[in-house]
């Protein structure tokens, strides 16, 4: 993946933000099932630093489930978009202004330090010791992403193949070099996990989706408006009804 200063990456999400809090898909109960298991931390109770939080997405699911989270992010609008819906939502999360390459907490008061979405955008060594100084003795590191799991379906496909051929900086399962990010290769002990998942959405939404990639936000307006409606109107033509389908996995790595 692309990854630029952390400065900038607060700028490039928070140009998309109302996209990103509005298209990008939650996780699937299995994720948090799987999150107790291989941590052994129970998330009711826990404390949980959610580095990368960006409007709060998995911040709102683990608060839902009992966690005290600190949500931390680079991006301005981003984080209000988080504070404003966590308010309403899941009060009880603090929000922090700041990197995971950086983080401003104490020593030893995490019990999980999440990645939803964002470890490869961070450096790999310094934040992976950021983590690690945070959390307390038995604590987890935790990364998952989200991902389109194109190969179960051929239209899924299609559809990313279009993104890789018309958007210079796209990178994903129509690149041939894509894979997960290595965040496996930072830990001693690591437990991996994949969870399949159907996601049935809207094409209007699935297309907000789109446009709160990085790859897009880098794009003109025009041109990202552009290949949208060109996205758009070949969904539509294969989905009539407007309602996709959408195989997905989450990618799930814990480190002790």
């Amino acid at each position: 993946m692309n990854v630029g200063p952390i400065k900038d990456l607060g700028r490039v999400f928070d140009r998309v933000a109302d996209a990103y809090d509005a298209g990008r898909p939650g996780y699937p109960d299995e994720i948090f099932r799987a999150l107790n298991e291989l941590t052994g931390v129970d998330l009711d109770g826990a404390t949980t630093v959610d580095v990368g939080a960006g409007t709060g997405i998995m911040t709102r699911a683990l608060r839902a489930r009992g966690s005290h989270v600190i949500a931390v992010d680079p991006g301005v609008e981003m984080l209000a978009r988080l504070i404003s819906r966590s308010e309403g939502d899941t009060p009880g999360v603090a929000a922090v202004l700041a990197d995971g390459n950086a983080l401003p907490l104490a020593d030893g008061v995490a019990d999980l330090v999440t990645y939803a979405q964002s470890w490869h955008w961070l450096d790999p060594v310094v934040s992976i010791a950021e983590a690690r100084r945070v959390l307390r003795p038995e604590g987890a590191i935790v990364g998952c992403w989200n991902l389109h799991h194109a190969g179960q379906a051929d239209w899924l496909a299609a559809y990313e193949a279009r993104l890789a051929e018309a958007v210079p900086t796209y990178w994903g399962p129509a690149v041939e070099q894509w894979s997960v990010p290595p965040i496996a290769a930072a830990f001693e002990v690591i437990e991996e996990r994949w969870i399949p998942w159907t996601r049935l959405v809207g094409i209007d939404d699935f297309l907000l989706d789109l446009r709160s990639h990085s790859y897009m936000a880098a794009m003109s307006p025009r041109s990202a408006h552009e290949l949208v409606e060109r996205q758009r109107a070949e969904l539509r033509e294969a989905f009539p009804e407007g309602v996709l389908s959408v195989p997905m996995r989450v990618y799930l790595a814990v480190g002790r």
